[in-house]
């Protein structure tokens, strides 16, 4: 048996915050005390302990497999690179987003996808990585080659959640066709014949493939209890088909309407923490603080950057009235946990697991110190 003490720590729990002792005993929370100060054990110094982070949503992976166009690095140095980062911005669980389904943005394919997922469950198996991951495949449904992509991971019992994407211009993040005519057109230097051809085969994919594959693939999640989740729903019949589908995550939504719609039907709201810390959408569409004085975000993801997440939530909690700090981790941690039936950890609660994170915050951007999972320190 191993025991540790962790003492004189601010502790953030699911309901309230106090100051207190933990005790972990192989692995797992055995004690939490605030009658009688422990003498011994790991000071924390007065600061902020709190559950691990869950991320359910980032491709960030992707950036260290292929750091320039046309360049592949190591699958596995990748995965352990990914996973430094992660692990060091207080995150002890990510659930990494693999695309399934491309078209023609796509660097990469879905033989690499499959090289990424085997990378990641060798360099867990070999005790590489310091945060436990498990797969969240990004299907786009509106692509020939979703179902070819998605089937690659058949039987993988990693995969805890899949979302139903659609970029076709004109819709959901996109909703503007010519607010996308000028990202795309910065983004690729395609004339406006160019575009105007683009826009119109992608809305033909869109038309030929989308309801077809969403409801393939929601069979499919539904037949093996892989979580689903919607994707920049924008009206409230996106969330109405959502709802229809099964969908239990609402993934981005872009307008306070269907964030409403959302919310009324159950769905857990999921917004980027970038959104957070940065004020507002980087596509202009509903700023996720917005949605939190609205009292309607109930998880955030950390998308492409794994530091905002532990950010975004010390942000929200200082920035929105009406949100405590206690309620912006649980946004990161609980809640996130919960919505994929990761019910043993995201919480610090005697029987759940020992993922904790030390936090200090004397200025601005909070310092994480100290992570532990199930009671082992990885950073």
């Amino acid at each position: 048996m191993t025991e540790t003490v962790f003492r004189n720590a601010r502790l953030v729990l699911a309901d309230t915050v106090i100051h207190g002792d933990i005790v972990v005993r192989d692995g797992k929370i055995a004690a939490i005390d605030t009658a009688s100060p422990s003498p011994s054990g790991e000071d924390m110094g007065g600061d902020w302990l709190i559950p691990g982070l869950v991320e359910l949503h980032t491709d960030h992976l992707e950036s260290h497999y292929m750091p320039r166009p046309k360049v592949r690095w190591n699958a596995l140095a990748s995965v352990q690179a990914h996973d430094a980062q992660v692990a060091a911005s207080g995150i002890t669980t990510v659930l990494d987003a693999l695309r399934v389904g491309m078209d023609e943005d796509a660097r990469v394919t879905s033989a690499d996808m499959r090289l990424l997922a085997d990378a990641i469950e060798h360099g867990q198996k070999a005790g590489r990585l310091r945060a436990d991951h498990f797969l969240h495949l990004r299907c786009e449904v509106s692509s020939p080659d979703v179902m070819e992509g998605f089937r690659l991971f058949e039987g993988d019992e990693r995969v805890r959640i899949a979302s139903l994407m659609d970029h076709t211009p004109g819709q959901r993040q996109f909703v503007s066709l010519e607010a996308y005519k000028i990202y795309y057109q910065g983004k690729t230097g395609m004339s406006d014949a160019e575009f105007a051809t683009f826009a119109a085969m992608r809305q033909s994919l869109a038309g030929k493939y989308s309801d077809t594959h969403r409801t393939q693939i929601s069979a499919i999640c539904h037949e093996r209890g892989i979580v689903l989740a919607s994707h920049d729903d924008a009206t409230d019949a996106h969330v109405a088909e959502a709802e229809a589908q099964g969908i239990a995550v609402a993934e981005f939504p872009t307008t306070l309407e269907a964030a409403r719609a959302s919310h009324k039907a159950g769905l857990k709201v999921l917004m980027g923490a970038p959104n957070v810390v940065r004020g507002g959408s980087h596509s202009g569409n509903i700023s996720a603080r917005t949605l939190a004085e609205e009292g309607l975000l109930d998880v955030l993801s950390s998308d492409y950057i794994p530091f905002s997440l532990i950010q975004g939530a010390f942000m929200l909690a200082e920035n929105v009235d009406g949100v405590s700090l206690n309620q912006a981790i649980n946004m990161v941690t609980k809640a996130p946990a919960e919505a994929v039936g990761l019910d043993d950890r995201g919480a610090i609660e005697v029987g759940r697991r020992a993922d904790l994170v030390r936090v200090s915050t004397e200025e601005e951007v909070p310092v994480v110190r100290s992570v532990w999972r199930e009671g082992a320190r990885v950073v």
